[in-house]
């Protein structure tokens, strides 16, 4: 089957933008980015289509950070229907394995094979339409190098032997590019490179680079103190070349917002509260910045 037509890509042919969000391990906030850069390409334009695809499959954390607990995906004759977070304006479509959990409190347990194929079918049987950009929340760290491989190999209809030929062959490969999620201290930088091998073994482009939890905003004042270490994420995007995106700071009203989002009752999302609560944090502001750079460089 040619990469031209394959499932996957017949699927996705609609989509313009596809951003990848990694890190080099977790906790350094890259769902909260994931979900931070949804929601602020939903609001760059009133006519933007978004969709967020969760692909940390044994921690989903997508659905509670956008107020959508309490959903579940519904079938189809064109496939899977994404939940949508904006509700009958159907412009911001989430997808995630947290919502076909009986109970969300749930472990999910697969070997590799299972999990592949449940993104496998994220991709091939979602009925995303068409999309500005669709940002994948992928799993923390290069221990599961694997499953992003896995992942670029099906969007691009290819297997291990032809991983050499993205470049110049699919063209499913213009729409991919990633971001890299960081945080100031040492022992997260190192794991940067990890990510950043990755990305060139794979001839995945680089936006830039994000360094997160970049100091604290004072709920009181709203100054910002440098907490931790700060610049070093700057640092390492001048040195191997990648565009720095932006510094964001550990933002109270941003982590009580995305801890503490209400489940959602009922299929309509009414009033999209989570959207309007964000474009009130010091984030929503700072990341507005980093937004329209990941825009330019999509074009």
């Amino acid at each position: 089957m040619a990469a031209e037509d394959t499932p996957v890509s017949r699927r996705l042919r609609s989509v313009k933008h596809i951003i990848i969000v990694l890190s080099g391990k977790g906790g350094v906030g890259k769902s909260s980015v994931s979900a931070q850069l949804a929601l602020s390409l939903y609001a760059s334009s009133p006519t933007a289509r978004v969709g967020i695809l969760d692909v940390d499959l044994t921690g989903p954390s997508i659905p509670r950070m956008l107020g959508l607990d309490g959903h579940g995906v519904h079938q189809s004759t064109d496939g899977w229907v994404p939940v949508y977070a904006d509700g009958i304006e159907a412009r911001l479509a989430c997808m995630s394995v947290g919502f076909l959990l009986k109970n969300k409190g749930d472990s999910v347990v697969w070997r590799g094979p299972k999990k592949n194929g449940m993104i496998r079918q994220f991709l091939s049987d979602v009925r995303w339409g068409e999309l500005d950009y669709l940002v994948i929340d992928t799993p923390p760290g290069t221990s599961r190098a694997s499953l992003f491989s896995s992942f670029v190999e099906l969007c691009l209809g290819t297997s291990d032997e032809h991983l050499s030929l993205l470049e110049h062959m699919a063209p499913v490969h213009s729409q991919l590019s990633s971001v890299i999620v960081t945080t100031p201290q040492a022992v997260a930088l190192m794991d940067v490179m990890k990510c950043l091998s990755f990305t060139r073994a794979v001839n995945l482009p680089v936006w830039g680079l994000i360094e997160n939890m970049s100091g604290y905003v004072c709920p009181c004042c709203g100054e910002i103190s440098n907490v931790f270490s700060t610049g070093g994420g700057e640092d390492m995007a001048r040195r191997e070349g990648l565009p720095f995106l932006g510094s964001l700071p550990v933002d109270t009203e941003l982590v009580t917002l995305l801890d503490a989002s209400e489940p959602a009752q009922t299929d309509d999302a009414p009033g999209f509260r989570v959207l309007e609560r964000y474009k009130s944090t010091p984030s929503a502001q700072i990341f507005e910045s980093i937004v329209q750079k990941i825009i330019q460089s999509c074009g």
